[in-house]
């Protein structure tokens, strides 16, 4: 169990859920995950709803304003935390990149802006002030991993480089090969190419939540009213995952470490 108090620019730090049925996401995220969950008002009838583990927030959902379509789909959010949104989001544009959401405060807690990479995955980008993300990391149910499943890893391996201060290496797995990106010492996140096994997507940040047992969040899964898109498969010397949907049809992913596991090829 890791207590985090802050995080490095470059490093992924929080993420939240835009869902059509917020009611139904949280009976369904709280069941799955045992996580506690509190509605804070953002404005009339609208609500962000904190989840916590050891009373220590780690992930959020909210409300999507419209009705989800091709163009925004339930989905998961991921934010990468920086010393300055507005400046980033230019350099992201500048990289080839396209930025959603300009730079825009939110309320007192931080700066955000939302980017497309140039292989199409969206991310946020996060300037902290009084919230710096989950507040807890390292143990079931809070966010461990973030990979990005893309048309071209090298491109975006690229992107990122020049865009965080990342580093990106790849590395073979299985048939293929599976890259690897540091911030410094640490590690930042994983890129693969887009396998037949992913079915039609596009490229996207897939959020991986560590779990105590990987086929009981599965069938939990399945019991909530969720679906497994891709059931437990293990992963050498790392540990043991699955591809998950929830109700409303948000995908991401669970995974079980081994006990000597790592994510880090090293």
């Amino acid at each position: 169990m890791t207590v985090m108090e802050t995080y490095a620019p470059g490093t992924f730090c929080w993420a939240d859920l835009g869902t059509p049925d917020a009611r139904g996401a949280k009976r369904f995220y709280t069941g799955l995950f045992g996580w506690q969950a509190e509605d804070r008002p953002v404005g009339p009838d609208a609500f962000y709803t904190m989840f916590s583990v050891r009373g220590r927030s780690v992930a959020a959902l909210y409300q999507q304003d419209v009705q989800p379509d091709e163009a925004a789909p339930p989905h998961w959010l991921s934010y990468v935390s920086v010393d300055g949104a507005g400046p980033t989001a230019q350099r992201a544009r500048e990289l080839g990149g396209m930025v959603l959401d300009e730079a825009f405060d939110v309320l007192d807690v931080g700066r955000m802006a939302v980017i497309r990479d140039p292989t199409g995955a969206v991310v946020a980008l996060w300037e902290p002030r009084r919230h710096i993300g989950a507040g807890l990391i390292g143990e079931p149910g809070t966010p461990c991993w973030n990979e990005l499943v893309t048309t071209d890893p090298d491109g975006a391996g690229a992107f990122y480089a020049d865009l965080l201060e990342w580093e990106c290496e790849s590395h073979p797995m299985g048939t293929s090969s599976y890259t690897y990106c540091r911030r410094g010492e640490s590690l930042a996140g994983g890129m693969r190419a887009i396998d037949p096994v992913d079915g039609l997507v596009t490229p996207h940040w897939l959020l991986y939540f560590a779990v105590e047992d990987c086929e009981a969040s599965a069938a939990r899964t399945m019991s909530l009213g969720g679906r497994v898109l891709l059931a437990p498969t293990d992963v050498a010397e790392v540990g043991r995952f699955a591809v998950l949907q929830d109700p409303q049809g948000a995908v991401f992913a669970v995974i079980k470490l081994l006990p000597a596991g790592t994510l880090d090829p090293r």
